[in-house]
């Protein structure tokens, strides 16, 4: 063999035994990394349809925490609120028919929209939620409270 092909096999040899660790780092990364889906669905839990803003949109996402007994003010959403249950137990009433809607950890809601509602903490935990409100640019709150 030439000197160029020997240089040029020990370079590929050279690279090879660097990217095989890498390849198998990124296989066991692969590994690593589980996806569950969580929710999947195209209405809120009263069966209204999911729909964007109109125009550009912001995304608002807050962490609430709810004590034991406590009891949210009926209030309601204009634009979409989505909530990840992450702790505790949650139960939320709609303020014109009183059905009640249960939550535990690991459920994904999709609130009333514009409809008064509240919520209480059922449980004997904090209620800890990861909520996201997706409202048009420039609106930066998605709750009224009834007067």
């Amino acid at each position: 063999m030439t000197t160029k092909i020997m240089r040029r096999l020990g370079l590929g040899l050279a690279l090879s035994s660097l990217l095989l660790p890498a390849a198998a780092g990124a296989d066991d990364a692969h590994k690593a990394v589980t996806v569950t889906p969580v929710f999947t669905g195209s209405a809120t839990v009263t069966g209204q349809p999911i729909t964007l803003p109109d125009g550009p949109a912001t995304v608002i996402v807050s962490r609430y925490v709810i004590q034991p007994g406590a009891k949210l003010p009926v209030h309601r959403h204009p634009h979409h609120r989505y909530a990840y249950v992450e702790a505790g137990t949650l139960a939320v009433y709609a303020a014109d028919s009183g059905k009640r809607f249960d939550y535990k950890p690991g459920d994904f809601i999709v609130e009333l929209l514009a409809d008064w509602h509240y919520g209480e903490n059922t449980g004997t935990v904090p209620v800890e939620l990861l909520v996201i409100d997706q409202v048009p640019e420039g609106v930066t709150q998605n709750t009224e409270v009834k007067p």
